[in-house]
Protein backbone atom coordinates (compact mmCIF):
# COMPACT_ATOMS: atom_id res chain seq x y z
CA UNK A 1 0.00 0.00 0.00
CA UNK A 2 0.93 3.63 -0.66
CA UNK A 3 0.41 5.24 2.41
CA UNK A 4 0.11 9.08 2.40
CA UNK A 5 -1.56 8.97 -0.79
CA UNK A 6 -3.50 12.33 -0.90
CA UNK A 7 -6.94 12.21 -2.59
CA UNK A 8 -8.32 14.16 -5.14
CA UNK A 9 -11.98 14.56 -6.06
CA UNK A 10 -11.22 12.62 -9.58
CA UNK A 11 -9.28 10.16 -8.60
CA UNK A 12 -11.41 8.10 -6.21
CA UNK A 13 -14.65 9.00 -7.69
CA UNK A 14 -13.27 7.41 -11.05
CA UNK A 15 -13.40 4.08 -9.20
CA UNK A 16 -16.87 4.54 -7.26
CA UNK A 17 -19.15 4.50 -10.30
CA UNK A 18 -22.21 2.53 -10.38
CA UNK A 19 -21.05 0.38 -12.95
CA UNK A 20 -17.84 -0.78 -11.08
CA UNK A 21 -20.21 -1.21 -8.10
CA UNK A 22 -22.73 -3.30 -10.22
CA UNK A 23 -19.97 -5.54 -11.33
CA UNK A 24 -18.80 -6.43 -8.10
CA UNK A 25 -22.53 -7.12 -6.72
CA UNK A 26 -23.25 -8.85 -9.83
CA UNK A 27 -26.53 -7.68 -9.79
CA UNK A 28 -28.92 -5.24 -11.45
CA UNK A 29 -27.86 -2.00 -10.55
CA UNK A 30 -29.69 -0.83 -7.33
CA UNK A 31 -32.22 2.13 -7.09
CA UNK A 32 -30.20 4.97 -5.24
CA UNK A 33 -32.68 6.71 -2.76
CA UNK A 34 -32.15 5.08 0.64
CA UNK A 35 -33.47 6.44 3.38
CA UNK A 36 -30.28 8.33 3.56
CA UNK A 37 -31.94 11.08 0.95
CA UNK A 38 -35.49 10.78 2.27
CA UNK A 39 -33.68 12.34 6.10
CA UNK A 40 -31.61 15.06 3.76
CA UNK A 41 -35.25 15.91 1.90
CA UNK A 42 -36.50 16.62 5.65
CA UNK A 43 -36.22 19.11 8.63
CA UNK A 44 -33.58 17.66 10.75
CA UNK A 45 -32.26 19.18 13.88
CA UNK A 46 -30.10 18.49 16.51
CA UNK A 47 -30.95 18.41 20.44
CA UNK A 48 -28.33 17.76 23.18
CA UNK A 49 -30.01 17.79 26.54
CA UNK A 50 -26.70 17.15 27.97
CA UNK A 51 -23.15 16.92 26.90
CA UNK A 52 -20.12 14.91 27.52
CA UNK A 53 -19.42 11.22 27.70
CA UNK A 54 -16.79 8.40 28.80
CA UNK A 55 -15.02 6.04 26.40
CA UNK A 56 -16.09 2.27 26.93
CA UNK A 57 -15.16 0.80 23.20
CA UNK A 58 -12.62 1.07 20.80
CA UNK A 59 -14.61 2.75 18.62
CA UNK A 60 -14.31 5.73 21.22
CA UNK A 61 -10.76 5.93 21.07
CA UNK A 62 -11.05 9.13 18.43
CA UNK A 63 -14.53 10.56 19.94
CA UNK A 64 -15.39 13.25 17.20
CA UNK A 65 -16.90 15.09 20.41
CA UNK A 66 -13.75 15.16 22.61
CA UNK A 67 -11.70 16.93 19.12
CA UNK A 68 -14.53 19.38 18.70
CA UNK A 69 -14.15 19.72 22.42
CA UNK A 70 -10.15 20.81 22.15
CA UNK A 71 -10.77 22.67 19.41
CA UNK A 72 -13.03 24.99 21.98
CA UNK A 73 -10.49 24.99 24.55
CA UNK A 74 -13.09 23.14 26.67
CA UNK A 75 -11.37 19.64 26.60
CA UNK A 76 -11.50 19.38 30.14
CA UNK A 77 -15.69 19.11 30.20
CA UNK A 78 -15.56 15.89 27.33
CA UNK A 79 -15.46 13.20 29.78
CA UNK A 80 -17.79 15.19 32.13
CA UNK A 81 -21.54 14.58 31.78
CA UNK A 82 -23.50 18.31 31.81
CA UNK A 83 -27.28 19.57 31.53
CA UNK A 84 -27.33 22.02 29.00
CA UNK A 85 -29.17 25.02 28.09
CA UNK A 86 -31.31 22.92 25.12
CA UNK A 87 -32.30 20.33 27.44
CA UNK A 88 -36.25 21.55 27.32
CA UNK A 89 -35.65 22.32 23.14
CA UNK A 90 -38.55 20.18 21.96
CA UNK A 91 -40.96 22.63 24.29
CA UNK A 92 -39.31 25.30 23.89
CA UNK A 93 -42.05 28.37 21.60
CA UNK A 94 -40.57 31.35 19.75
CA UNK A 95 -41.64 34.87 20.32
CA UNK A 96 -44.58 33.84 17.83
CA UNK A 97 -45.63 31.29 19.92
CA UNK A 98 -44.47 28.39 17.06
CA UNK A 99 -42.42 25.67 18.67
CA UNK A 100 -39.01 25.95 17.88
CA UNK A 101 -38.44 22.33 16.41
CA UNK A 102 -41.07 21.89 13.90
CA UNK A 103 -43.68 19.61 13.51
CA UNK A 104 -42.29 16.83 11.11
CA UNK A 105 -38.95 17.55 12.13
CA UNK A 106 -36.26 14.58 12.55
CA UNK A 107 -34.54 15.43 15.95
CA UNK A 108 -31.15 13.82 16.01
CA UNK A 109 -30.66 13.56 20.35
CA UNK A 110 -27.72 13.21 21.94
CA UNK A 111 -24.94 13.25 19.57
CA UNK A 112 -22.76 14.76 21.73
CA UNK A 113 -23.05 12.16 24.66
CA UNK A 114 -24.58 8.99 24.85
CA UNK A 115 -28.58 8.98 25.62
CA UNK A 116 -28.30 5.52 27.88
CA UNK A 117 -25.14 7.25 29.56
CA UNK A 118 -25.44 6.43 33.61
CA UNK A 119 -24.96 9.82 34.59
CA UNK A 120 -27.91 11.20 33.13
CA UNK A 121 -30.51 8.90 34.78
CA UNK A 122 -31.91 11.76 36.82
CA UNK A 123 -32.81 13.37 33.67
CA UNK A 124 -33.56 10.99 30.95
CA UNK A 125 -37.28 10.44 32.31
CA UNK A 126 -38.27 14.30 31.40
CA UNK A 127 -36.79 13.24 27.95
CA UNK A 128 -39.06 10.64 27.25
CA UNK A 129 -41.86 12.84 28.15
CA UNK A 130 -40.73 15.52 25.76
CA UNK A 131 -40.30 12.71 23.05
CA UNK A 132 -43.89 11.61 23.93
CA UNK A 133 -45.52 14.76 24.31
CA UNK A 134 -43.60 15.50 20.51
CA UNK A 135 -45.45 13.04 18.38
CA UNK A 136 -45.12 15.25 15.59
CA UNK A 137 -41.56 14.77 15.39
CA UNK A 138 -39.00 11.69 14.84
CA UNK A 139 -36.56 11.48 17.44
CA UNK A 140 -33.02 9.68 16.94
CA UNK A 141 -30.40 8.31 19.36
CA UNK A 142 -27.49 6.28 18.22
CA UNK A 143 -25.59 4.38 21.56
CA UNK A 144 -23.06 2.24 22.64
CA UNK A 145 -24.98 1.36 25.55
CA UNK A 146 -27.45 -0.90 24.74
CA UNK A 147 -27.10 -2.96 27.54
CA UNK A 148 -28.52 -0.29 29.18
CA UNK A 149 -31.62 0.21 28.02
CA UNK A 150 -33.89 -2.31 29.38
CA UNK A 151 -33.36 -0.36 32.56
CA UNK A 152 -33.71 3.28 31.16
CA UNK A 153 -37.40 2.72 29.25
CA UNK A 154 -40.22 5.01 30.27
CA UNK A 155 -43.46 2.67 32.21
CA UNK A 156 -45.81 3.47 29.13
CA UNK A 157 -43.20 2.21 26.66
CA UNK A 158 -44.74 -1.31 25.68
CA UNK A 159 -43.05 -2.55 22.72
CA UNK A 160 -41.48 1.23 21.94
CA UNK A 161 -42.64 4.54 20.58
CA UNK A 162 -43.41 5.34 17.26
CA UNK A 163 -41.70 8.29 16.65
CA UNK A 164 -38.60 6.90 17.96
CA UNK A 165 -35.93 5.07 16.39
CA UNK A 166 -32.82 3.85 18.50
CA UNK A 167 -29.37 2.79 16.32
CA UNK A 168 -27.21 0.35 18.32
CA UNK A 169 -23.38 1.10 17.64
CA UNK A 170 -20.75 -1.74 16.56
CA UNK A 171 -17.61 -1.05 15.67
CA UNK A 172 -15.98 -4.11 15.45
CA UNK A 173 -17.01 -7.78 15.51
CA UNK A 174 -16.13 -8.25 19.44
CA UNK A 175 -18.97 -4.88 19.84
CA UNK A 176 -21.25 -6.34 17.55
CA UNK A 177 -21.40 -10.42 18.47
CA UNK A 178 -22.01 -8.70 22.32
CA UNK A 179 -24.52 -5.79 21.62
CA UNK A 180 -26.66 -6.77 18.32
CA UNK A 181 -27.80 -9.73 20.22
CA UNK A 182 -29.29 -7.73 23.05
CA UNK A 183 -30.62 -4.53 20.70
CA UNK A 184 -32.74 -7.45 18.28
CA UNK A 185 -33.84 -8.63 22.02
CA UNK A 186 -35.15 -5.23 23.08
CA UNK A 187 -38.80 -3.80 22.08
CA UNK A 188 -37.87 -1.08 19.69
CA UNK A 189 -40.39 -0.16 16.84
CA UNK A 190 -37.58 1.11 15.06
CA UNK A 191 -33.90 0.08 14.82
CA UNK A 192 -30.66 0.76 12.77
CA UNK A 193 -26.95 -1.26 12.95
CA UNK A 194 -24.63 1.72 12.97
CA UNK A 195 -20.92 0.28 11.97
CA UNK A 196 -19.53 3.23 12.45
CA UNK A 197 -15.99 4.10 12.73
CA UNK A 198 -15.93 0.61 11.05
CA UNK A 199 -12.73 -0.64 12.29
CA UNK A 200 -12.71 -4.51 10.50
CA UNK A 201 -14.97 -6.53 8.28
CA UNK A 202 -18.01 -7.74 9.85
CA UNK A 203 -20.62 -10.39 9.59
CA UNK A 204 -24.13 -9.03 10.48
CA UNK A 205 -26.26 -11.17 8.45
CA UNK A 206 -27.70 -12.93 10.89
CA UNK A 207 -29.13 -9.36 12.75
CA UNK A 208 -30.86 -7.93 10.04
CA UNK A 209 -34.21 -9.04 10.64
CA UNK A 210 -36.49 -6.78 11.84
CA UNK A 211 -33.27 -3.75 11.26
CA UNK A 212 -34.52 -0.72 9.25
CA UNK A 213 -31.33 0.43 7.92
CA UNK A 214 -27.56 -0.05 8.52
CA UNK A 215 -25.32 3.41 8.57
CA UNK A 216 -21.55 2.74 7.71
CA UNK A 217 -18.77 5.16 7.51
CA UNK A 218 -14.84 5.18 8.48
CA UNK A 219 -12.89 7.22 11.08
CA UNK A 220 -12.72 10.93 11.14
CA UNK A 221 -10.14 13.06 12.86
CA UNK A 222 -6.31 13.22 13.02
CA UNK A 223 -4.99 9.48 14.15
CA UNK A 224 -8.01 7.89 12.54
CA UNK A 225 -7.55 4.11 11.71
CA UNK A 226 -8.07 2.87 8.28
CA UNK A 227 -11.54 1.83 6.71
CA UNK A 228 -11.63 -1.01 3.74
CA UNK A 229 -14.06 0.10 0.76
CA UNK A 230 -14.54 -3.42 1.02
CA UNK A 231 -15.63 -3.91 4.30
CA UNK A 232 -18.59 -1.62 3.37
CA UNK A 233 -19.54 -3.39 0.18
CA UNK A 234 -19.76 -6.38 1.91
CA UNK A 235 -22.29 -4.95 4.56
CA UNK A 236 -23.62 -3.59 1.56
CA UNK A 237 -24.31 -6.85 -0.01
CA UNK A 238 -25.43 -8.33 3.51
CA UNK A 239 -27.73 -5.36 3.67
CA UNK A 240 -29.51 -6.06 -0.08
CA UNK A 241 -29.63 -9.60 0.78
CA UNK A 242 -31.80 -9.38 3.58
CA UNK A 243 -33.95 -6.38 1.98
CA UNK A 244 -31.95 -4.02 4.70
CA UNK A 245 -31.77 -0.64 4.19
CA UNK A 246 -28.27 0.65 3.93
CA UNK A 247 -26.13 4.25 3.60
CA UNK A 248 -22.74 4.94 3.67
CA UNK A 249 -22.58 8.32 5.80
CA UNK A 250 -18.77 8.93 5.15
CA UNK A 251 -15.36 7.45 4.11
CA UNK A 252 -13.46 8.53 7.20
CA UNK A 253 -10.13 10.30 7.11
CA UNK A 254 -8.04 7.56 5.59
CA UNK A 255 -10.09 4.66 3.23
CA UNK A 256 -8.15 1.75 1.65
CA UNK A 257 -9.56 0.82 -1.74
CA UNK A 258 -7.78 -1.34 -4.21
CA UNK A 259 -4.62 -1.60 -1.98
CA UNK A 260 -4.11 1.78 -1.83
CA UNK A 261 -4.60 4.27 1.11
CA UNK A 262 -6.58 7.66 0.22
CA UNK A 263 -6.40 10.63 3.22
CA UNK A 264 -9.25 12.45 2.48
CA UNK A 265 -10.11 16.12 3.78
CA UNK A 266 -12.53 15.82 6.94
CA UNK A 267 -14.68 18.54 4.33
CA UNK A 268 -15.02 15.95 2.12
CA UNK A 269 -15.44 12.74 3.80
CA UNK A 270 -19.66 13.11 3.31
CA UNK A 271 -19.76 13.97 -0.13
CA UNK A 272 -17.15 11.30 -1.24
CA UNK A 273 -19.39 9.07 0.34
CA UNK A 274 -22.45 10.15 -1.07
CA UNK A 275 -20.96 10.30 -4.58
CA UNK A 276 -19.93 6.94 -4.54
CA UNK A 277 -23.43 5.94 -5.06
CA UNK A 278 -24.05 3.13 -3.18
CA UNK A 279 -26.68 3.61 -1.06
CA UNK A 280 -29.27 1.69 -1.19
CA UNK A 281 -33.34 0.63 -0.39
CA UNK A 282 -35.85 -1.74 -0.85
CA UNK A 283 -38.62 0.47 -1.16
Amino acid sequence: MNDGMRMTLEDLLSENTAADITEADGAEAPTYNSTAETRAAQCSIGWNPWHGCTKISPGCLNCYVYRRDETFGISDRSGTCLKTSAFSLPRKRRRDGSLRIAPGSTVMTCFTSDFLLPDADEWRGECWDMMRERRDCRFVFFTKRIDRLDRCLPSDWEDGYENVTIGCTVENRQMAEYRLPIFLSQPLRHRIIVAEPLLESLDISRYLGGVDEVIVGGESGDGARCCDYAWVLDLRRQCIEHGTAFSYHQTGARLIKNGRIYNIPRAHQLSQAKRARIDWSAR
